[in-house]
């Protein structure tokens, strides 16, 4: 497949080009040249997405087979990028999220759950959910039944620049007691960024378009097991203390947020890990065992260091506030 990328040097545009090229595929990306150099074997092209010109004089009037575009801000970028491929792509893969449906989510909700309104000309990157349906509007309007909208649920695995996983590697690494948020059953909803960029190229390769909810089975892992397998797999001299919502709640802290298992003043909130993900499975979607992800995102970890978290993402010490975590340890 000739593919091309706008992206790929971060998270699922890297996982999307090494998964391509893996697969023999050539593949050709469009970024700003400015994080990481090429990934070898492919052809950089140069341009700031958020100007037209630059993007139109650098991808000239080839065509493609299919692109993937990982676009997470202005819906306007996305717009301008669409109607200029639209007659030279087959295929156009947009990755959005789970956010674009309208709060509060219902439990088991699948595609057809209430959409926030977006606005594909905006050039608002404030409002995530907004901003991302509009993304999805304007490849629709580009492409019709030729675009694939892969709403995914919360992205895991190596080049995640986000703080989820890196940053629990980190704090389990300094040892002693940590605590963690309970209850330890507590389900979890996620999709490692190689499976789901090998889902979005297999679903190119097929021609698939429409929307779907793009994360792996609900009640296939809890926090309990995340954090374990995160000790299994380093042998990190780490001991877990769980904390209830409640009691996380109560002093202010935002541990658990992370994972999308509670929001301030919402310590269970509902319809955040049990997305009804029938269609996408249905779809040839496959995940990798839990334990690959950790093992694989602690490897990459240690060979290039913390990643650049991207600019919308929370600061190291958001999830736990060193002082606050040895208050309630100690009230536990």
């Amino acid at each position: 497949m000739k593919l091309l990328v706008l992206g790929g040097t971060h998270h699922v545009g890297r996982a999307v080009v090494e998964t391509a090229l893996a697969a023999g595929d050539d593949v050709t990306t469009l970024n700003r040249g400015l994080s990481r150099p090429p990934e070898p074997g492919t052809r950089a092209l140069i341009a700031d997405r958020t100007d037209t010109r630059a993007v139109r004089t650098a991808l000239g009037s080839e065509g493609w087979d299919a692109v993937i575009d990982t676009w997470a801000w202005a819906p306007r970028v996305v717009r301008d990028s669409a109607q200029l491929l639209a007659d030279r792509v087959t295929h156009y893969g947009y990755v959005s999220s789970r956010g674009v449906h309208r709060w509060p989510w219902p439990p088991s909700a699948d595609e057809q759950a209430p959409l926030v309104d977006g606005d594909p000309a905006s050039d608002d990157s404030l409002d995530y959910a907004a901003a991302k349906r509009g993304g999805e509007l304007a490849v629709i309007d580009a492409f019709a039944e030729r675009a694939l909208l892969a709403r995914a649920g919360m992205i895991l695995g190596p080049y995640e620049d986000v703080g989820r996983i890196p940053w629990w590697l980190r704090r389990l690494q300094k040892g002693g007691k940590v605590l963690a948020p309970g209850p330890t059953d507590t389900p979890l909803q996620y999709i490692d960024a190689r499976d789901m960029a090998a889902w979005m190229l297999t679903a190119a390769n097929r021609r698939i378009g429409g929307a779907f909810t793009v994360t792996g089975r609900p009640g296939a892992v809890t926090i309990g097991e995340l954090l374990e397998t995160i000790l299994r797999v380093t042998g990190f001299d780490a001991e877990l203390v769980w904390a209830p919502p409640e009691l996380l709640l109560e002093e202010g802290l935002p541990l658990g947020m992370e994972f999308g298992i509670r929001f301030p003043h919402d310590p269970n909130p509902i319809g955040m890990n049990d997305a009804d993900v029938t269609a996408a499975f249905e779809a040839g979607l496959t995940c990798r065992p839990l334990r690959d992800t950790i093992s694989d995102t602690w490897a990459w970890l240690q060979a290039e260091g913390d990643p650049t978290p991207r600019p919308d993402a929370p600061s190291p010490d958001t999830w736990l506030d060193p002082a606050a975590e040895q208050r309630i340890l100690a009230r536990l």
